[in-house]
């Protein structure tokens, strides 16, 4: 099964700030970011609670609208939902009163995609998610692990360009999360469209991304753009690193950070610059 899609999902945020509430109630929820995202990265956005991370990603959604700067993927703004950047949920959002196949043939079917050719698609991608043997299954009848592959299956069988991805481990227990992760990244290397997945799990980011963005407190901003130069592909090993320690340790500096005072600073400790995991990009 050939399952590559085209090299696209550039994304760029220039000047982006977003508000939430109304009237009174109103407040600025992320202020004055600027990113570049290039084609096929997978990109881990880090930050404490309420900083914004997930008004970011619905704003790269097309769900919110900035109030001042610019969201573009492959030059084009970001004016509303598209199937061409797909969007996964903490919670899925699978209809009860459909099969697993139903389920991931849906978009296509809003589309117009014929019956045969649609569940043949639903098909392949539930094999890619190694869900083959639970097609006519319904949502209930499934682990919590097993529903959100079958929601990644069913944002995936649009080909994105870019995949959003809103804490969707978080609800699992530990082990399965860990399977989740290890699932994720064989799937990326094989489509390779652009990740930017939102967590603020430390050991996710570090074990999942190309690079972290780490986000202050809101209004957030982000205080940290971090290379990872982990080798690929990865084992559950890596976390057993020193280097992967010193990382989760500056990554916790940065989180426990106030402002008006000077950001942490990486200690490489005497390692050389192209060390694995130690670049920073800033």
């Amino acid at each position: 099964m050939n399952v590559a899609t085209k090299q696209a999902g550039h994304v760029d945020i220039r000047g982006v700030s977003i508000a939430l509430g109304e009237g009174q109630s109103a407040f600025q929820a992320v202020q004055a970011l600027d990113c570049t995202i290039e084609s096929g990265q997978f990109v881990c956005i880090l930050g404490p609670s309420g900083c914004g991370k997930s008004t970011l990603l619905g704003a790269l959604a097309g769900h919110l609208q900035p109030i001042a700067g610019r969201l573009s993927v492959d030059g084009a703004d970001v004016h509303g939902p598209s199937p061409e950047r797909g969007m996964v949920f903490q919670q899925h959002t699978l209809f009860p009163w459909r099969t697993v196949r139903e389920n991931v043939a849906f978009g296509l079917k809003m589309s117009g995609v014929g019956k045969a050719e649609r569940l043949a698609a639903a098909d392949e991608m539930l094999a890619l998610v190694g869900l083959e043997g639970f097609a006519g299954h319904w949502p209930n009848q499934l682990s919590g692990g097993m529903q959100q592959r079958v929601e990644i299956a069913r944002v995936l069988i649009n080909r994105p360009r870019l995949l959003l991805m809103d804490e969707p481990f978080g609800a699992l227990d530990a082990l399965t999360r860990m399977h989740m992760q290890a699932l994720l990244l064989d799937i990326w290397t094989r489509i390779r469209t652009t990740v930017v997945f939102v967590t603020h799990d430390i050991d996710e980011a570090l074990f999942l991304a190309d690079r972290i963005l780490v986000m202050s407190p809101r209004p957030g901003r982000f205080i940290e753009d971090l290379s990872l130069n982990f080798p690929r592909p990865r084992s559950s090993e890596l976390v057993t690193r020193p280097e992967f320690s010193r990382l989760k340790r500056h990554c916790l500096e940065l989180l426990h950070h106030e402002d008006g005072r000077q950001l942490p600073r990486l200690d490489p400790l005497g390692l050389p610059n192209d060390h694995p995991g130690l670049r920073l990009a800033l």
